[in-house]
């Protein structure tokens, strides 16, 4: 659905992304995470069409990103993202819905069951009086308004108090189920964690990290095993009434669990406990340089 290779952007001399190759899926959901310059807005707008790549090549749902006919098949959320503050919500949309030569029947049955699933009730308010909430919401029905495949949202829950974070996270998690195809950066590491198949990891303008979760946890990640016994084993603590044991490998458990059976007791749990994605995250900002990379193969 997406298809990027080897993309580059210069401003002058400052090279803002290098060599970034990537694709995505139909239907999945991709995460680009990075420090604040890692390159990460920029890769998003090349992928929208918005910034021309000083070299490379990008294509979106099997049309160069040039071609005017990709615009219809893609909606792009950025991370600020002004509104006509004089227009109502309804206005907002079929002027866009006109851009996008979308029948007056269809977009309004669209916008008007768009804003239903996001629950904003007053469609006929100057955009210029409503909430940052409110506004994001109207920004993300003006990402649909035509129907796109593909949908390249820029931290679409930037700035937003926590219950309608939330919300904007469970409403980009069913788009995914409905089968759109979605590129997806933020700051917050648990939204990325939650909702993407695959990540890619910045760091200053190149991927040095990209795969599923499970693949960079194994690559960069830390995984033990917490096993607790009904006798104590050699470095357990008391936990209980009864003992527990931490190990780094499915070895480790098999040895506690022989060392249990010798002792006339049994092993009762085993828990697993892995690295949150932002551990990940600053493993590989530690561990890779620009130049070094992990990545699955083509």
């Amino acid at each position: 659905m997406i298809e990027a290779r080897d993309l580059r952007k210069e401003y002058g001399d400052f090279v803002a992304v290098e060599g970034s190759t990537f694709s995505v899926d139909r239907g999945e959901v991709f995460g680009v995470i990075g420090p604040n310059g890692a390159g990460k807005t920029t890769t998003l707008k090349m992928l929208s069409g918005l910034l021309e790549p000083t070299s490379g090549d990008v294509s979106v749902a099997g049309y160069d990103v040039t071609d005017t006919e990709m615009r219809q098949q893609l909606g792009f959320l950025p991370e600020e993202s002004p509104l006509y503050e004089e227009m109502t919500p309804l206005s907002y949309l079929r002027f866009f819905a006109d851009l996008y030569d979308v029948p007056t029947d269809v977009a309004t049955e669209r916008m008007h069951d768009t804003l239903d699933e996001l629950e904003l009730e007053h469609r006929e308010r100057k955009l210029g009086d409503m909430s940052k909430g409110m506004k994001r919401k109207v920004a993300i029905a003006r990402s649909l308004i035509n129907d796109p495949d593909v949908l390249v949202y820029d931290e679409p829950a930037s700035g937003l108090d926590p219950l309608t974070t939330n919300y904007v996270i469970q409403f980009t998690e069913q788009l995914a189920r409905e089968g759109k195809t979605i590129v997806f950066s933020a700051h917050n590491l648990y939204h990325v964690e939650t909702i993407c198949d695959r990540v890619a990891i910045m760091n200053e303008g190149q991927i040095v990290a990209r795969g599923d979760l499970e693949a960079l946890q194994d690559e960069y990640g830390d995984r033990e095993y917490h096993v607790y016994t009904t006798v104590e084993v050699p470095g357990a603590v008391a936990e209980n009434g009864n003992w527990r044991r931490v190990v780094e490998t499915m070895d480790g458990v098999e040895d506690v669990r022989a060392a249990a059976a010798e002792r006339g007791g049994e092993v009762i749990d085993i828990r697993t406990e892995e690295s949150s994605l932002e551990e990940v995250f600053l493993n590989v900002a530690e561990s890779e340089t620009p130049g070094t990379r992990y990545v699955e193969e083509a």
